[in-house]
């Protein structure tokens, strides 16, 4: 029996293809290119233009804002986060001041309920507590935010390099709003002050189903 033997064929030389085939080639890629972000167009152009709910509740913010990949976020322990770490989920956003008044913490139960509104697609959304200074909330407020199944992202952030990336409507404060990010940390929406939870859950079912093509539960 001859011994099994490997044998090496060489590869076609690139410079000796055809213009021909070079095109098909570069067309190829494209192609491929285009199915891959087509579910991700389709998800923004159908919320945006085509909107087949109705317009949306919240302020559509156009263009999207980008997270800024500087902003300097901490941990309440001082820890430095890093705002990358923030994409891969929707954010429902509130910010607040660690000394949390009444207006605050009916923010932030609102907040929650939002997000268990959702139902099955409550897995998609995180909540996160931006705190614009340097105080610690009380532990009643803690225990309830930190509350295990429902907890939400709590992180120090700088209110200067902050209004970079989230704004409250003209006359209005940065903590009268919710601000709804996208898993690519584009801000797009800002709910009114005070907002009806039930009207602000139909923007979030409406931007939820528009991108289950290309987001699913889980960073």
């Amino acid at each position: 029996m001859s011994p099994v033997s490997f044998s090496v064929h060489s590869l076609p030389d690139p410079s000796q293809l055809g213009q021909g085939q070079r095109r098909a080639g570069r067309l190829r890629m494209l192609l491929v290119m285009a199915v891959c972000a087509a579910p991700v167009i389709a998800s923004y152009f159908t919320f945006y233009v085509v909107k087949p709910s109705g317009s949306a509740y919240g302020q559509l913010i156009t263009p999207t804002v980008p997270l800024p990949t500087n902003l300097p976020l901490t941990t309440l322990q001082g820890q430095p986060v890093a705002a990358e770490s923030l994409k891969g989920q929707w954010l429902l956003i509130a910010v607040q001041p660690s000394a949390c008044g009444q207006a605050c913490e009916r923010q932030l139960f609102v907040q929650r309920q939002l997000r268990e509104m959702l139902g099955k697609e409550r897995g998609r959304v995180d909540k996160v507590w931006l705190i614009p200074d340097g105080g610690t909330p009380s532990p009643a407020v803690l225990a309830a935010v930190e509350q295990k199944g429902v907890e939400a992202t709590v992180l120090r952030v700088d209110p200067v390099r902050l209004a970079q990336w989230l704004q409250p409507a003209a006359g209005g404060g940065v903590s009268d709003h919710f601000y709804v990010v996208d898993p690519m940390g584009r801000w797009m929406l800002r709910a009114p002050a005070d907002p009806d939870p039930k009207k602000l859950k139909g923007d979030l079912d409406k931007l939820l189903k528009a991108s289950a093509g290309w987001d699913a539960a889980g960073r």
